[in-house]
């Protein structure tokens, strides 16, 4: 039954990828949506998880927190060190922004969307109305999730065909997630974690490159707009689901 709800999440997915490539003539404005849902999937809705799931505190601090800030740093440093070899090397750049870059944190969604998988199942093993409220709070976020992947592979200079294959990756992974918890069980404090160190890995592209690329060219009004009503869409599924 877990594996036939997830099957929902896989076309929303794709769903979100496909609305993603659709609008290319208006790459601000979906930069600057997609800014807005990672904003709101990390704040409203990764970032509460994680505290809850976590529970333990490290000198005072949550540990959640702690490993959100380590994955905020990570991603900075990650992206530094991959275009600093790249320019020594003499690469090839997109706006001097490193493909790895966008391939490993379309790489990080794939992982964060299995462990949505991962969610269905355990929620089906506590019960079948339980199972289908989890099950639908991941396959409304799931249209943000096919969307940003698409867009963070794109924006590093990925092309079309890599970005597909992330997309699909991305689609795939709640089934595969799902089908995984007829197995194996993963511990409420690891998943808390896990949670929070990829919570300030998204937000860190969110805040320090989709959105400053999306007022580059195109310094409009739509696009704070767009940037709110993302944020506010996650809010809402969010309020829905709970």
């Amino acid at each position: 039954m877990a594996v036939f709800v997830a099957l929902g999440a896989f076309l929303m997915t794709l769903a979100g990828g496909w609305t993603a490539q659709r609008v290319t003539d208006r790459r601000h404005l979906v930069l600057g949506l997609a800014g807005g849902l990672m904003l709101g999937v990390v704040g409203l809705d990764l970032l509460p998880e994680a505290l809850e799931a976590a529970g333990t505190e490290v000198f005072g601090v949550p540990a959640a927190l702690l490993l959100f800030v380590a994955g905020f740093l990570l991603a900075h440093l990650v992206e530094r060190l991959l275009a600093v070899r790249q320019a020594a090397h003499g690469a090839e750049e997109h706006d001097g922004r490193a493909p790895e870059v966008g391939l490993t944190a379309a790489a990080a969604m794939v992982g964060h969307s299995a462990m949505d998988g991962v969610a269905i199942g355990a929620a089906f093993q506590v019960g079948g109305g339980m199972g289908i409220a989890v099950a639908l709070a991941v396959i409304a976020h799931d249209f943000a999730d096919g969307f940003n992947t698409y867009t963070i592979t794109s924006l590093y200079g990925n092309d079309r065909r890599k970005a597909l294959a992330m997309l699909f990756a991305d689609a795939a992974a709640p089934v595969v997630g799902a089908a995984s918890t007829s197995f194996v069980t993963i511990p409420e404090q690891l998943l808390g974690a896990y949670l929070g160190f990829f919570g300030g890995a998204l937000l860190y592209l969110a805040a320090a490159e989709i959105l400053p690329e999306a007022h580059h060219e195109h310094p409009a009004r739509s696009t704070v707009l767009c940037t709110i009503a993302g944020a506010a869409f996650i809010w809402l599924v969010v309020g829905l689901a709970s």
